[in-house]
Order: structure tokens, then C-alpha cells, then sequence
């Protein structure tokens, strides 16, 4: 599904329907650009790798993962993220990651609880019933650009849902050549935010066994893309000191499946940021008193909330200096510290 050329129109009254649908906004919450950071980053990429159960960066090291670890060192994160509460399967979180919704509809979530191809519900507006906004919308309603790139099908989801906001909507399910039409993008097109999916550690977890050997070697290979696309950021002038990047997963592993939502090498997964802004070598929890490490339990939607990676979207926005996702839940206030200025 190639990129295609941009279509803008305006999202103030779509967004202020969400914010109406979506209720008041709860005791304690921030509006969306309340006390809002200013820009610090021209662009930010974020990078889902499917399956990414944190014990295998462990496991694997340094030697044997040095891209993903580069990026733990020389950036603020953790090994002790949440998915979101009610499923860890990768279309429910993912959605999660550009709404910064939870999942149940009922709840003020997306609505997106099946994760195969179905066309029905057709869109997450239709799931949620009710209209949903993304970090894609907000960003192409500030005139920028956004897209992003994938390695399963089922995320056709996605342009069905914000056709207008995604510049760039390219899935191709190997892994390799997804990453070349990646590079190929950042090198041709101006764009604020791009989001990048890998699947290859969940592809041959279920085919394998998740902590498997084939497993790990799958995420060694997952590394090394990511290192591909580091390349680039790190030493193309359009992107060197001008680009923060963030990286999680939407579910861990092991053994037969990923599905059992009380299974804590399911529901833990990492979150990273690095680049322009961030307090290099740091963890995320130190940085931020507000939100708690939850050692191995497995935390609600109620009281003080773990980092998760359904943060995703509105600390990109934050970043950029653009406001909250409307009708969203997590980092609503885009409080989430990176750097202890």
C-alpha cells in the first residue's frame, strides 16, 4: 500500500465532538495542551517492535542486541512498561499507541478489540461509536505531516480510520524491505511523525515459541533494522540533533502465545525515548515521581498509572510541541518527563 499525496482539511469540529462524546474529563486530569511543553524535537519516530518481551534484551546482552541497548543507554527508559490493561494482542495496543485510548469502548476506549483483518467494524470510529481522533490527525490538523509503516495486513485499519491524516500508509510484511521503503521515506519526505511496526520476534514466536532460540534470534534481527533506521537518524543533518525517537512494544511472550492478559511476560514491555530533549542514561521512573514502577503486578486503569505504551502519541505531541490527543487517556496532561529540565 504505497504512500499517497496529502489531502488536508480542518479536524476542529471532529475534535470537539471527542472531547463531548468522550465525558468529562476525570478529577485531576490535564485538558489536551494544558500547560503544554514547548517544541524540542522537529521530528519524532516511534518504533513498535512486536513481541519485544523485555527478558530478551536481557538475556541477549549488549553483544548480541547492541542497537536496542544503545538506546536504553543513551536515553531515558525502562524495562517495566505496561501494555494496556485489557488485552495484550497487537491491533488492540497498537490502536492504543496513536489514540492514547484504552481499549473498551464503554469505557471511553477505541473500541478495536479483534486483531485479524475484518472489515467489520470497518473503522475505529465505528468500534468506538463514537468519533475518534489519533496522533495523526493532530498532527496533519497543525498543517505537518505523519504516516506510518507496517508489517501486518490488519493495519489498514488505520488509513480506513484517518485517511486524510495519513500521508504515508506503507505495509509490507517483510520486515527487510519494509525497513528500506522506511529509509527511502526519511530520506525523501519532510515529515513530523512516522510510525514504524517490525513484527519478525512475534512472527517466529508463534511459530517457535516465544524466549525460543528462534525467537531470540528474530529479535537480534529486529536490532539490526532498527540499528538501519539509527543509521540514518543519527548521522543525515535533516535528523542529527533534531529527532527523538520512541520505542516500545505492544505485548511481550512466551512459550506457546502472548494472549493471557494476568501473565506478566505478557502485559511488560519496554519504552525508550532517545534524542533531542532527553536526559541520556536515565530511567523513565526516576524521572517522573508521578508515575509508579510496578514491579510484576499488573496494574488497572484506577490511582497512580505504571508508564504505558499507550503514551506513546501524546509525548510524540509534546514533543512537537502540539497538543493532546482529543479524548484521550494516557499522558493527557503530556507530563511524561524525558529530561529533568
Amino acid at each position: 500500500m504505497p504512500g499517497r499525496p496529502v489531502v488536508r482539511r480542518s479536524l476542529a469540529l471532529l475534535a470537539a465532538a471527542a472531547l463531548v462524546a468522550a465525558g468529562p474529563v476525570p478529577v485531576g486530569a490535564e485538558t489536551p495542551g494544558a500547560g503544554r511543553r514547548a517544541a524540542t524535537a522537529d521530528t519524532v519516530v516511534a518504533i513498535s517492535v512486536d513481541a519485544l518481551n523485555p527478558s530478551a534484551l536481557r538475556k541477549l546482552g549488549r553483544e548480541r542486541t547492541p542497537h536496542l541497548h544503545a538506546l536504553l543507554d543513551e536515553g531515558a527508559g525502562t524495562l517495566n512498561a505496561r501494555t494496556e490493561h485489557e488485552l495484550t494482542v497487537t491491533l488492540p495496543n497498537h490502536t492504543g499507541m496513536v489514540t492514547g485510548r484504552r481499549v473498551h469502548a464503554g469505557s471511553g476506549g477505541h473500541g478495536v478489540t479483534w486483531n485479524d483483518d475484518r472489515r467489520r467494524p470497518r473503522t475505529v470510529q465505528a468500534a468506538a461509536g463514537t468519533p475518534v481522533e489519533s496522533v495523526f490527525t493532530v498532527v496533519d490538523d497543525a498543517g505537518l505531516s505523519a504516516g506510518y509503516f507496517a508489517s501486518k495486513t490488519k493495519f489498514s485499519l488505520w488509513d480506513r480510520s484517518w485517511p486524510l491524516a495519513t500521508d504515508a500508509q506503507t505495509i509490507i510484511e517483510d520486515n527487510q524491505r519494509l525497513v528500506r521503503a522506511f529509509k527511502r521515506d526519511l530520506r525523501g519526505a519532510t515529515r513530523a511523525f512516522r510510525f514504524l511496526h517490525l513484527s519478525e520476534p512475534d512472527t517466529v514466536g508463534h511459530d517457535r515459541g516465544f524466549m525460543g532460540r528462534a525467537y531470540l534470534r528474530a529479535v537480534r534481527r529486529a536490532d539490526r533494522r532498527v540499528g538501519a533506521v539509527m543509521e540514518v537518524l543519527r548521522t543525515d543533518p535533516r535528523y542529527a540533533g533534531r529527532t527523538t525517537v520512541v520505542l516500545t512494544a505492544d505485548h511481550g511472550g512466551r512459550g506457546d502465545n502472548h494472549t493471557d492478559p494476568t501473565k506478566v511476560w505478557n502485559y511488560r514491555v519496554p519504552f525508550v525515548v532517545w534524542g533531542v530533549g532527553v536526559d541520556p542514561g536515565t530511567d523513565l521512573y526516576d524521572l517522573n515521581p508521578d508515575f509508579a514502577d510496578p514491579g510484576r503486578a499488573r496494574t488497572s486503569y484506577d490511582g497512580v498509572q505504571p508508564i504505558r505504551n499507550g503514551m506513546v502519541s501524546n509525548l510524540a505531541l509534546g514533543l512537537l510541541g502540539l497538543p493532546a490527543v482529543p479524548g484521550s487517556e494516557h499522558d493527557l496532561g503530556q507530563d511524561l518527563d524525558v529530561s529533568a529540565d
